[in-house]
C-alpha cells in the first residue's frame, strides 16, 4: 500500500452521515475500553455523535449512510473535495442498504404511499461508490467496531489493509455452531464475506449478508443448495435484496 504521506502524529478525522440510522457512528463512539487510546491517536474534525466542534480540514473522512437527494450528493462531493482519505463504511454506504428497497418501487408511488400530497425532494438511492470516488470500504450493519478501528490505523501508519476473503461460514464452524440450512432456514453465511464473527448465525439468526459476497463464492452451488433441501425462492431473493448487496448475482439466480 502507497503511505498516504500524514506528516502530523495526531490524524485529523471527520465522520459525516447520510440516510442512515447512524448505528455505525455509535458503534465507534460507544464508551468501551479500547475507545479513549483510539480517540488518543485522532484530531476529531468533525463527528456529531464524539463532538459538537465543526471543522472542514480532516485527513480521513468517514461517510455513513447513502444518497438519496441531490443536496446530499453535493455534500459528499464537498466532502470528497477536503479529504485525503474517503472511507465508506457501513452497509448504506457501501451496498445502498437496507434504504435501497425504496428502488424497487415508483419513486412517485413510494412518496405517496409514504407523505401523501407532501412534496419531498428524494431520488432513487445511492451507495457512495456512485457518487464519488471512495478509497476504502467497510461493509456491515452495523460495522465492526474493532475492524474501523484497525483500519484507520493501518491508514495512519501506511500498513496494508485487508478485508476477510472467506465466508462467514468459517467464522460459523469456529464457533461450533449447528448449521441453519439443517434447521430448515435460509441463510446467506456461504457467500457473505466474513468479518463478523458470526454474531447473527450463533444467535441462531440466519445471515442476511451485510458484508456484501465473499471473495470468489460459488453461486451456482449456492443456490443448488437452496433447491435440493426445497426452500422458498421467493424468501431467497428477498434475504438477498434486503440489503442490495448481490445485485450482481440476484439477476442470474438459475
Amino acid at each position: 500500500m502507497q503511505h498516504l504521506g500524514f506528516s502530523h502524529t495526531t490524524l485529523k478525522i471527520g465522520s459525516f452521515d447520510f440516510t442512515c440510522c447512524e448505528g455505525c457512528q455509535l458503534q465507534l463512539a460507544n464508551h468501551e475500553s479500547s475507545l479513549p487510546a483510539f480517540l488518543e491517536l485522532l484530531d476529531i474534525r468533525n463527528f456529531r455523535e464524539i463532538s459538537s466542534e465543526r471543522h472542514d480540514d480532516y485527513d480521513i473522512a468517514l461517510i455513513e449512510g447513502s444518497i438519496t437527494r441531490q443536496d446530499e450528493a453535493e455534500r459528499l462531493e464537498t466532502i470528497r473535495k477536503n479529504a485525503k482519505v474517503l472511507v465508506a463504511y457501513g452497509s448504506c454506504a457501501c451496498f445502498g442498504g437496507v434504504n435501497s428497497l425504496k428502488n424497487n418501487f415508483p419513486l412517485d408511488q413510494t412518496v405517496r404511499e409514504v407523505y401523501g400530497d407532501k412534496s419531498v425532494d428524494t431520488l432513487p438511492v445511492r451507495k457512495i461508490s456512485d457518487v464519488v470516488k471512495e478509497d476504502y470500504s467497510i461493509p456491515g450493519c452495523p460495522v465492526s467496531k474493532e475492524e474501523v478501528e484497525r483500519i484507520i490505523v493501518s491508514i495512519a501508519t501506511g500498513s496494508i489493509i485487508s478485508l476477510p476473503k472467506y465466508p462467514v461460514c468459517v467464522e460459523c464452524k469456529q464457533r461450533l455452531n449447528t448449521c441453519l440450512f439443517d434447521l430448515g432456514e435460509i441463510c446467506l453465511g456461504p457467500i457473505t464475506r466474513a468479518g463478523c464473527d458470526a454474531v447473527c448465525t450463533s444467535g441462531k439468526t440466519p445471515c442476511l449478508g451485510c458484508r456484501g459476497p465473499a471473495d470468489d463464492i460459488n453461486f451456482p452451488s449456492f443456490m443448488q443448495l437452496v433447491s435440493d433441501l426445497k426452500l422458498s425462492r421467493d424468501e431467497l431473493d428477498e434475504k438477498l435484496g434486503f440489503y442490495n448487496c448481490f445485485e450482481e448475482f440476484r439477476h442470474d439466480k438459475s
